[in-house]
């Protein structure tokens, strides 16, 4: 697969994540809403990544947004650093047992609305740079 195909890959299914997101967050299934989330941001990375990476695009196995962001020597602000570092967890709280019950406590309408504003914030930012980039 070359890098745009690779990148298109990426964008498609972090575009059927972010579908159900929200229809999980409008249900009131605030931990997965939020595992999915994650998902979107990190796969948009690896589209980036894929984008940018002619010839090596496969962006590297993990699910370290921060990580990711290095690879990509993207500059980030602190604020994008804690947003980022918060969504990662997101991935970890919903996949392992001794996580889950404590995530889930923690994901109160109130709280799992406000991180599903920041991740679709920082989709958009995500989403212009691979308009920026379009050859």
């Amino acid at each position: 697969m070359n890098n745009i195909d690779l990148m298109n890959y990426w964008i498609e299914s972090s575009n059927e994540d972010y579908n159900v997101m929200n229809v999980l967050h409008n249900n009131k299934k605030n931990s997965y809403s939020l595992f999915f989330g994650q998902m979107v941001i990190e796969k948009l990375l690896k589209a980036l990544y894929a984008k940018n990476n002619k010839e090596a695009p496969y962006a590297p196995k993990t699910h370290d947004l921060l990580y990711l962001t290095e690879k990509l020597n993207l500059e980030l602000t602190e604020k994008q650093e804690i947003t980022l570092n918060e969504i990662t967890t997101f991935n970890l709280s919903t996949r392992y047992d001794d996580y889950k019950r404590a995530f889930y406590n923690k994901c109160t309408d109130e709280y799992t609305n406000e991180q599903i504003n920041k991740i679709k914030e920082v989709k958009l930012w995500l989403e212009k740079m691979l308009e920026k980039h379009e050859d």
